[in-house]
């Protein structure tokens, strides 16, 4: 789905929203801006690449940093519902993950954890894998996944 129909569906809802992105580097939010009249909907977007950023402006408890690590579906909860809570959106889509190049046997490359915050309904969290493909090719199918979510939120 096209980020304008995205658009659309949330200003017939009423809704707004706000990005909180790490591995995707504001790629989700750029998505949404790129359409005229986004502003109607699109509250903030927040890139915190840095863990210090993600507790600073998303409110991701150090202890949830330390006991899952940034690509973690508890830290992409707290990012989606940090962005939440301080933009004053009524959903919040996150990512956290590893692009690429590299990873590990525990967290290999592609691998994405997506959480989406919408009020009033419990916080959806998934992982996807996309395998080892290239970054630009795991951000841009993060990017995708981010806006299928929230299309879905809004269907």
């Amino acid at each position: 789905m096209t980020a304008a129909r995205i658009l659309d569906m949330a200003k017939a809802r009423g809704a707004t929203i706000a990005t909180a992105e790490s591995c995707t580097g504001g790629l989700v939010a750029a998505a949404l801006t790129d359409v005229p009249g986004s502003s109607a909907v699109v509250l903030a977007g927040l890139v915190t690449y840095a863990n210090g950023a993600k507790t600073t402006y998303l409110g991701v408890a150090p202890s949830t940093l330390a006991t899952h690590g940034a690509v973690s579906e508890e830290v992409a909860r707290e990012m989606a519902e940090g962005a939440r809570r301080t933009s004053g959106a009524t959903l919040a889509v996150s990512t956290t993950g590893i692009a690429g190049p590299g990873g590990s046997e525990f967290k290999p490359e592609g691998r994405v954890c997506f959480a989406l915050a919408a009020e009033g309904q419990p916080t959806r969290v998934e992982t996807v894998e996309f395998g080892a493909r290239g970054r630009a090719a795991v951000r841009l199918a993060a990017r995708d996944h981010a806006l299928s979510l929230l299309a879905d939120a809004l269907a």
